[in-house]
């Protein structure tokens, strides 16, 4: 999430909600009979996982910039460890924000995934505190100007990795046509540039995300920057109930909050394509608190619904503004986000590379 969130744009009880996963175990516990030992579970070369989805958190680093702090007490709070890791980086090329996977990075990489959200600017302060940026460009990184300097060193330390990882160009790239970074046309050429970049230079780990944020009203836009099948491997959308944070008059359970967007992107950009919440989360209710633990504990009966859904990435922080704290981190957040995280569904078993 960046600061273009900050915009204005549409977006039972914990027995219920444990009946619920009981019921995904028992009756629909095809997820828990098939094992790792199988082999029918272990996710294909686009880290799909065939009989659920992976459960996963953006958690911004702490105030000594360490990024494993934060990750191990947010997986000691929620009960289990994330399969899924986000983290954003800029293109300036500095240890703080602009090298792709730092040591943090690396050690939580060694039983977790990955997914680089990648953006073509360059911050002005260290993690993007207040969500100042200088953009680079999207028809100058078409055109090749930041190779050698910036873009290179990051694919050949990408490529060094190894392992397998979710990349993500410039998420939401609807809401960055406002803010100067070019056109559709622009942005396709730029994508299809820094595929190519990774192709060439020999990084074939690299599982591509396209990742818009999903709003409908953006339709024309949004199809306008795809960058067609053979440059991605996922769809990302970037969807919440934000209610009163963006004084909404509705409440959206977690089906309504992603439904459309979902079916959307499946009937318009691709149905071919597996879908990532590369970035989901409820704000609060606080008339209503238990409304927050049923959205989060509810999921796992939605997600079968949602089948083409392989990766659910809670925003793990707060968005300025009254009312907009989307952590889970206490609360009725908390206690229906770690109900959502014990589902058999996910609890998948993570890519031996």
């Amino acid at each position: 999430m960046t600061r273009r969130h900050a915009r204005d744009r549409a977006t039972g009880r914990i027995a219920v909600a444990l009946a619920a996963v009981g019921a995904l175990t028992a009756g629909i516990g095809v997820w828990a009979a098939l094992t790792e030992d199988d082999g029918r579970c272990l996710p294909d070369a686009r880290l799909v996982a065939p009989c659920g989805a992976w459960w996963g958190a953006y958690i911004p680093y702490d105030e000594d910039s360490s990024l494993t702090r934060p990750v191990y007490a947010f997986e000691e709070k929620i009960g289990r460890k994330l399969d899924l890791v986000y983290t954003y980086h800029d293109m300036s090329g500095s240890e703080a924000d602009g090298e792709l996977l730092t040591p943090d990075e690396v050690e939580l990489g060694r039983d977790r995934l990955l997914m680089l959200a990648w953006e073509s600017t360059v911050w002005t302060e260290k993690h993007h505190a207040n969500w100042t940026e200088k953009q680079l460009g999207w028809k100058n990184i078409a055109s090749g100007r930041y190779d050698a300097e910036i873009i290179d060193p990051q694919i050949r330390r990408i490529k060094a990795y190894g392992k397998r990882v979710f990349l993500s160009f410039d998420q939401e790239a609807d809401f960055r046509i406002p803010e100067g970074a070019g056109t559709p046309e622009e942005y396709v050429a730029a994508y299809r540039h820094l595929h190519d970049r990774f192709r060439e230079l020999g990084a074939t780990n690299v599982v591509w995300v396209w990742t818009v944020s999903g709003w409908t009203d953006n339709a024309d836009t949004m199809k306008a920057l795809y960058p067609g099948d053979a440059y991605v491997d996922w769809i990302g959308m970037d969807q919440y109930n934000y209610y009163l944070c963006h004084k909404s008059p509705d409440w959206l359970d977690f089906e309504k909050s992603q439904r459309p967007s979902y079916d959307w992107l499946r009937k318009n950009i691709s149905d071919q394509k597996p879908l990532m919440l590369a970035e989901f989360a409820t704000a609060p209710d606080p008339q209503r608190p238990e409304r927050q633990r049923d959205w989060y504990a509810r999921i796992p009966e939605v997600a079968p619904n949602l089948p083409e859904a392989k990766a659910y990435v809670h925003w793990n922080r707060a968005v300025p503004g009254p009312g907009c704290d989307l952590t889970v981190d206490s609360g009725p957040g908390l206690e229906g986000y770690k109900v959502a995280g014990q589902a058999p569904y996910f609890k998948q078993p993570l890519p031996r590379r």
